[in-house]
């Protein structure tokens, strides 16, 4: 019998939630925070600085803020609009704090948002959040070091999902001119995002969480929606760096929606690599790819930022 290929049987995430599997998306928001804010708070790349949860404006009664990490020097530097993944209803910029890090070392000024979350504040909010977010860049990020002419956007996961409905959302906007696009294992059709493969040890399914808590209602008529569904506007997106593993469930996403944009000729990378789980960019020390697959990033935004 062929041995387990090293890479997926270490992958830290999977283990955790197969021998402790959350009850609820709450409760599942609580678990994966404290992982990935285990792996964030040290070693952390020297930067310029970091002006931390900063008011960019209110939404909902709440006020939405970012992490503005700055790079070493004197700008005005490219941005990077960052939006963190955990499936609409977890995570944080802090729980991506070492990921901003880098790009802000690779020399972009980094706009890393915490856009409101679902159980809370199910779909449209995250993705009207990450729209004003960048308008609000657009206007004011000059006054942090970033020049407003020379912004793309990014994100892992529900963030990549959320970075591409973004991008289409704002390819009609005068005022914003998005120059790349980072869709890091990003889910980027509902259609394909099916309880079954979900299941945990307590009955509970992961996949149902994310889903059911972002779009509680009008499910199957959303999920056609390109503002859910962002492979339905691969057209309107602008140059694109589509990464995955191939041991990660959305990697499939991947391939078609590089597909898609050679379809409507649109500039775009694909990077697949062999054997990585769904994130391991975060997870440098236990996968070399990891800090690889920033670099080939920093390099496609290099050439078009």
């Amino acid at each position: 019998m062929a041995e387990p290929k090293a890479t997926q049987a270490v992958d830290p995430l999977t283990a955790m939630l197969m021998q402790n599997p959350p009850k609820d998306a709450l409760e599942f928001r609580a678990m994966l925070d404290e992982f990935a804010l285990a792996g964030n708070g040290t070693e952390l790349p020297a930067i310029g600085g970091s002006i931390d949860d900063l008011k960019l404006f209110s939404a909902g009664g709440v006020d939405v803020t970012a992490d503005i990490h700055k790079p070493k020097g004197a700008g005005p530097f490219p941005v990077l609009v960052y939006l963190h993944g955990g499936g609409w209803i977890l995570g944080t910029p802090k729980t991506h704090r070492r990921l901003g890090f880098r790009f802000a070392e690779a020399g972009y000024v980094v706009v890393n948002l915490g856009y409101r979350l679902a159980p809370e504040f199910p779909f449209p909010a995250a993705l009207d959040d990450c729209v004003r977010a960048v308008r609000w860049v657009v206007d004011n990020i000059a006054k942090y070091g970033g020049d407003p002419k020379r912004i793309a956007i990014g994100g892992d996961s529900a963030g990549g999902n959320l970075t591409a409905a973004t991008a289409a959302t704002l390819a009609g906007d005068a005022r914003v001119k998005l120059k790349a696009a980072l869709l890091i294992y990003a889910a980027l059709d509902f259609a394909n995002m099916k309880p079954e493969g979900g299941d945990l040890p307590n009955g509970a399914n992961l996949v149902e969480m994310m889903v059911g808590s972002y779009l509680p209602k009008n499910r199957e008529q959303l999920i056609r929606d390109w503002r859910v569904s962002p492979i339905h506007a691969a057209e309107r997106l602008p140059p694109c760096h589509v990464m995955c593993g191939t041991a990660d469930g959305l990697i499939a996403d991947a391939n078609a929606f590089a597909a898609r944009l050679a379809n409507a000729g649109i500039d775009h990378e694909l990077a697949i690599y062999a054997d990585m789980p769904h994130g391991f960019t975060q997870m440098a020390e236990l996968f070399p790819a990891a800090l690889d697959s920033i670099r080939r990033m920093v390099a496609f935004l290099d050439k078009r930022v």
